[in-house]
């Protein structure tokens, strides 16, 4: 079937062709078949934007291409210097982050962390889905640099680039062994998943939600099964993002529902149902995030809705550039995370009126930074007085 015949005639309107045409050619001589990509979200695969040369496969007459092996999960091992990130953002809640894994298996179509492989010579589309890397020092460079006298304690944020507890998790742990690390130090941290793997763990984190160390943060961003398969193929279902909901905090951990992101006319009209079930499961907490498209995210997305949602891609399309001023994407402080725009504002006004309503509160709750105890682990020099 040819790239076009998945384009409904809906699509082709006036004023339309040259938008669809332009995503067209961005995937043309990229298409990586289904067979070798199956359980994946992209189905391009890009050369990273930093790369002088684009490599794509032919079919030359001979069938070569279904001699290609498909897509498999290869994790290799990163060994950073520090594993604490900072960060100065007017729009986030925290300064401070830490990434156990770079890329992520779940492979959401709408992550904005995809260009970030580009950084390693690789695609934002298939390989950042497919080709992983693990920091297993992760856990050993946390305990130096809490350990280290001039430490200022605030909350860490975990799994606001990629998700700590992607499907690798279960096989490295380091994520688990991070936990030990701030459990022993009474560090406080913030959690943000989309995965049930997090309940293995709900014995540390209950230990710290009783000294009022940590909170979870759940993405919950449709209750429709077959638009989260296709849309986040590799994250926990729906169902079981509320039923860890419900775990969480019948342990006693503070939990948020977040819808994150927001997509205007493909999950937008589930809003208010999203928190019902939320507050329903036990979350305390409501937060969502609008569609983000930065760099190579945009066309993966673009290319994924022709292929997924042929009939609605004029009008998503429209409705996000018209809350970006036009654009794509507007990564302009305090517009990014929100938009801006009559579209925007309704968003923001309805999710107001459900938290108000359900009683959710939004970010409200302050984790302790007074029981902070120094691991002052081997190889920091002690003062010596």
């Amino acid at each position: 079937m040819n790239e076009l015949s998945l384009v409904s005639q809906a699509a082709f309107q006036p004023g339309n062709t040259a938008d669809i045409a332009d995503a067209l050619m961005s995937a043309s001589g990229m298409r990586i078949e289904i067979d070798r990509r199956r359980g994946r979200a992209a189905g391009i695969n890009p050369a990273g934007r930093f790369e002088t040369l684009e490599r794509v496969a032919v079919d030359d007459g001979w069938q070569m291409l279904e001699d290609m092996p498909p897509f498999k999960t290869e994790v290799q091992v990163e060994k950073p210097r520090t594993v604490i990130t900072r960060n100065d953002s007017p729009d986030i809640p925290f300064d401070r982050s830490i990434n156990p894994y770079r890329g992520c298996e779940h492979g959401c179509i709408y992550c904005f962390a995809r260009p970030t492989h580009s950084y390693m010579g690789l695609s934002a589309g298939l390989d950042f889905e497919a080709k992983l890397f693990a920091k297993p020092d992760a856990p050993r460079l946390l305990e130096r640099e809490l350990s280290k006298p001039g430490y200022r304690v605030k909350p860490i944020a975990i799994g606001t680039n990629t998700d700590p507890y992607q499907p690798i998790e279960r096989e490295w742990r380091i994520m688990r062994q991070i936990l030990e690390i701030l459990d022993k130090a009474n560090h406080p941290v913030v959690i943000v998943t989309k995965s049930a793997l997090i309940l293995r763990d709900v014995d540390i984190l209950k230990s710290m939600a009783e000294r009022g160390l940590v909170k979870v943060g759940i993405s919950v961003t449709t209750l429709d099964r077959k638009l989260a398969r296709s849309m986040e193929p590799r994250a926990s279902t729906p169902t079981k993002r509320l039923e860890a909901i419900k775990a969480l905090s019948e342990a006693g951990i503070p939990v948020a529902v977040m819808m994150a992101p927001v997509i205007p006319a493909l999950n937008d009209h589930e809003i208010e149902r999203i928190l019902d079930s939320g507050k329903a499961a036990g979350a305390s907490e409501a937060s969502y995030v609008l569609l983000r498209l930065p760099l190579e995210v945009s066309p993966l997305f673009r290319d994924w809705l022709l292929q997924n949602y042929p009939d609605r891609y004029r009008h998503v399309m429209s409705l996000v550039r018209s809350m970006r001023d036009g654009k794509d994407y507007d990564a302009e402080f305090g517009k990014r995370m929100k938009g801006a725009g009559p579209y925007a504002w309704q968003i923001s006004r309805r999710f107001e009126m459900a938290t108000k309503r359900l009683g959710l509160m939004r970010r409200s709750l302050h984790l302790r930074e007074d029981l902070f105890v120094s691991p002052n682990s081997d190889g920091v020099q002690l003062s010596l007085l």
